[in-house]
């Protein structure tokens, strides 16, 4: 006498033991979230960025001796021709010891590398600080191109008022600058303000 059908053993969850100790078929792999990536900065911006730079320095150069200036806006803003062979804001400009070259550049080696490791570090959705850490890096390019060389960086940019002078600066400065900016705005408002929508 035949014994009576017994219905098929329930099929195990995917990625479990079946009966008898056997695997069942692998499911579809867990999700997984993209990690962040630093090959999202604005590479035509970069390069904007230091053609504007090199390209006013060349101009600067032909049409201004150095040392020299010529006003733009009386009492505001002149054109002048003149070497910054410290940092930033003239730092180090007038000390004078061997190889001050070597140490700026590496100085400004090391601030490049600073940026790399944080663009390295951004998410797709953080764009106000890729654009400024875009702008950061075609700045301190442009000017590291000068120190490569040349041994010093050509400022051209002369704001006053009476008797006060800012910092001469050019270009890649202006880059640098409007770049900090924006990763602080994102840093400190954009960044915020999303953490505490609902």
């Amino acid at each position: 006498m035949r014994p009576p059908d017994r219905p098929p053993p329930p099929l195990a969850p995917p990625g479990t033991a079946g009966p008898a100790g056997t695997e069942a078929a692998p499911g579809p792999p867990p999700s997984v979230p993209p990690a962040a990536s630093g090959a999202r900065l604005l590479w035509w911006l970069i390069a904007g960025v230091i053609a504007a730079d090199q390209a006013t320095k060349v101009l600067l150069r032909s049409a201004v001796p150095l040392y020299d200036h010529r006003t733009l806006v009386p009492g505001l803003v002149d054109l002048v021709h003149v070497r910054n062979e410290g940092i930033a804001f003239g730092l180090l400009n007038s000390a004078d010891f061997e190889y001050k070259w070597l140490v700026t550049t590496t100085l400004a080696a090391v601030a490049l590398g600073a940026i790399a490791f944080y663009a390295r570090h951004l998410r797709p959705e953080e764009r106000l600080a890729r654009i400024g850490l875009s702008l950061i890096l075609g700045g301190a390019l442009g000017n590291l191109i000068d120190r490569v060389h040349a041994g010093y960086v050509v400022d051209f940019v002369d704001v006053y008022w009476g008797t006060w002078h800012f910092w001469a600066f050019n270009v890649a400065d202006m880059a640098i600058n409007v770049g900090a900016a924006l990763v602080f705005l994102e840093l400190l408002f954009v960044r915020r303000h999303a953490s505490h929508s609902v």
